[in-house]
């Protein structure tokens, strides 16, 4: 697709007394010249932002540069989108930008946020093993929220990078087994974390089954195993309607010979249980830098459990919206218009402003609290991630220039960000791409957001 390169268009107006009108235009002309090298003073980052978007600009700065032909192209659909400038708030493009709307996988930035709020970087999930001392050879695997543990032997990566083993597991229960003479002939598989484990915990009635067939969404169990891949080291790979089955009988096979005869079955701990092995996940900001680079979906609803886990609340669908809102609230930002119906953005009745969206950038930007994490996790244009192959041809004067998270849906593509304008200005993005567009909505919006690059702080709002 061609690029329609963003219009530059200066305006002179001079005003000639009847008395000194050759004084006054040679003044207008000077001024002018001089008053063209003088950039704007930028107000320094804050923390938070709650004001409304309101589109404005100084008469000391009128902006010039207009986007309106890549902003009205059809394969945008029906376009919402907001530009500020960072350390301002100033409002330089605004499109819908204060409707709630779907954002896709651009949620994953609130459920980053939110994860570091509530669960802070260094958190950590621990699943572990039982022995039941009621029940002689009953050991219990409980599942406690974490689909990075990998049934891959020891040596091999799975997409998680260093994912806990369940070989460690089943390497510590063997150690108990033989120390104490036990042979296990009952696994039990406690998958009951998520709202007591009930199906309509595990899928989002949104959502449509391909995202599973396909290969981008697990169900939602407190116990699977390498997000319940069919290929563990793809990232996109098809998922099954079993994952606690199937996490049931690798974790018999790693168990070897002291297990042969062990039937295995779905239940929960029983009182009294004693723990005899446990590992641990990687801590939450590197889940969160690969959530965002891949936008792991399994990751996303994982991390919205945990967070509304923390808040007290029982792990469900029904559970995040309100939790996420209270994990929200120390950023100031207002919250009373958001629709979150899960944490990865697959659901079609999600509702973020990109105004929202984009003042969330400012506290990225900002590092304010462990938001640097996220900054860190978000792709690069034309680099790294889901932008690795974007931005080329006419845009790759922005290489490198925009980090945003992308966002697919079956009526949507999305884009949010930070661009590191041409002209030296730092801008908060929010672009979302609605309606029954295609995959050249992509295009489009790349061509949108470089003409956002290229005209920096003078972007207009026409």
């Amino acid at each position: 697709m061609t690029e329609n390169k963003p219009r530059f268009a200066y305006f002179k107006q001079v005003a000639i007394g009847s008395a000194s009108g050759l004084l006054a235009l040679i003044l207008l002309i000077v001024g002018s010249s001089f008053g063209s090298s003088i950039s704007n003073p930028t107000s320094s980052p804050s923390a938070s932002a709650t004001q409304s978007a309101t589109p404005s600009a100084s008469a000391s700065n009128a902006r010039a540069c207009s986007v309106a032909d890549l902003a009205t192209v059809p394969e945008l659909g029906n376009l919402s989108a907001v530009v500020l400038k960072a350390g301002t708030n100033e409002v330089l493009f605004d499109r819908n930008a204060n409707v709630p709307a779907a954002t896709a996988s651009v949620m994953k930035v609130l459920t980053a946020a939110a994860a570091l709020q509530t669960l802070g970087p260094n958190f950590v999930v621990e699943t572990k093993v039982y022995a039941d001392p009621a029940n002689p050879g009953t050991v219990i695997l409980v599942g406690a929220g974490d689909p990075t543990l990998s049934a891959l032997p020891a040596g091999q990566q799975s997409v998680y990078a260093n994912a806990p083993k369940l070989s460690t597991l089943a390497l510590k229960v063997n150690e108990w087994a033989v120390a104490n003479g036990v042979t296990v002939n009952n696994i039990v598989l406690d998958s009951t974390l998520f709202a007591g484990g009930g199906a309509a915990s595990k899928w989002e009635s949104s959502w449509a089954r391909s995202e599973q067939t396909q290969g981008y969404m697990s169900e939602v169990t407190a116990l699977q195993v390498d997000g319940d891949r069919k290929a563990p080291a793809s990232e996109t790979s098809p998922r099954t309607t079993k994952p606690v089955a199937n996490a049931g009988a690798k974790f018999k096979k790693a168990l070897g010979t002291i297990a042969t005869g062990a039937t295995v079955v779905e239940g929960e701990l029983p009182a009294g249980a004693v723990e005899i092995a446990k590992v641990s996940s990687q801590t939450i900001d590197k889940w969160i830098r690969h959530m965002l680079q891949k936008s792991d979906n399994t990751e996303a609803e994982y991390l919205a459990r945990l967070v509304a886990l923390n808040q007290g609340y029982d792990g469900s669908f029904a559970s995040i919206g309100i939790a996420f809102k209270k994990a929200l609230a120390s950023t100031n930002l207002d919250t009373s218009s958001l629709v979150i119906k899960d944490g990865s953005g697959l659901s079609a009745l999600n509702a973020v402003s990109p105004t929202f969206v984009a003042k969330l950038m400012q506290m990225v930007l900002d590092g304010w609290g462990d938001f640097e994490i996220i900054n860190e996790g978000l792709p690069s244009a034309g680099e790294t991630g889901s932008l690795a192959t974007r931005f080329k041809g006419d845009n790759a004067d922005a290489v490198g220039k925009v980090r945003a998270k992308t966002g697919w849906i079956n009526n949507g593509y999305t884009l949010a960000g930070i661009i590191s304008a041409k002209d030296g200005t730092n801008l908060l993005f929010a672009v979302y791409a609605l309606g029954p567009v295609k995959d050249n909505a992509k295009q489009a919006i790349d061509n949108l957001v470089t003409g956002f690059y290229r005209c920096g702080d003078q972007l207009s709002n026409e």
